[in-house]
């Protein structure tokens, strides 16, 4: 990789999300030096990222190497069962690093999920529901009246629309935004302390629903956009000369 800039990749349900070192600055662990792109996935062979990781389908004409796949086991997030896709584990193991304590994780992509760590950094269990675009094709496709919706979700707008399509995307927004909110408040029923930590690509959409509520203000919810992708880069740092260093032993029991 000496000579290119290092990149990381998460594949994820619906797009491909990179991060790239910046210029001479490399990869850092905290998000510093680095740039995050969100492309559909290519139809042909990607440049070889330094590391990658997936949750949504990979394609065998991108030629990505196994060797730099990382898999759940190599996520030191203690507790994981064998089950949990490895970006609610990336998100969950970095924002307790983060945080430095109970952590509630919402990240709204695709799936809204919802991850809790506990103050000593386990898993701790969590909820999926369909994210907006799912729930408005769901909408559209499962009824003879309702369009079927694509493009950019907006938080503005009116609390209660007259026109169908923007009565559809309100109500879909305000139910993810109410669904973080109760779990929010039900993870700090055990863990008065636990945050939430936003991230994912609809979450800079929800987060002014979200702050309209005074129990979510200061720092009991922390936007954090490029959760997943900072867990890839800490995970496999860049060496000199953008070689990969060598992956850090899991810590998980």
């Amino acid at each position: 990789m000496a000579g290119r800039q290092p990149r990381w990749l998460l594949i994820g349900n619906s797009r491909w999300h990179w991060a790239v070192a910046d210029g001479d600055s490399g990869g850092g662990s905290s998000g510093a030096g680095l740039r995050f792109v969100h492309l559909p996935s290519p139809a042909s062979a990607v440049e070889p990222p330094l590391a990658w990781a997936a949750v949504g389908p990979v394609p065998p004409e991108a030629a990505l190497s196994d060797a730099s796949r990382l898999k759940l086991e190599d996520v030191p997030l203690a507790g994981s069962p064998p089950w949990l896709g490895i970006d609610r584990a990336l998100a969950g193991w970095w924002a307790h690093r983060l945080v430095g304590g109970p952590v509630l994780v919402a990240d709204a992509g695709t799936v809204l999920s919802l991850t809790r760590v506990d103050g000593q950094g386990r898993f701790a269990g969590g909820r999926l529901m369909a994210g907006a675009a799912l729930q408005l094709t769901a909408m559209g496709s499962g009824t003879a009246a309702l369009p079927s919706l694509e493009g950019v979700l907006e938080a503005g707008g009116d609390d209660w629309p007259l026109a169908t399509a923007a009565a559809m995307r309100r109500g879909v927004l305000e139910g993810l935004a109410a669904a973080v909110r109760e779990a929010g408040r039900q993870a700090r029923m055990g863990a008065p302390d636990c945050p939430i930590v936003l991230t994912g690509g609809d979450g800079p959409t929800l987060l002014p629903l979200l702050r309209r509520w005074p129990e979510l203000g200061g720092d009991a919810l922390r936007p954090h956009p490029e959760l997943c992708l900072e867990a890839l880069v800490a995970l496999c740092p860049a060496g000199p000369e953008g070689a990969p260093q060598a992956r850090p032993r899991s810590e998980r029991i």
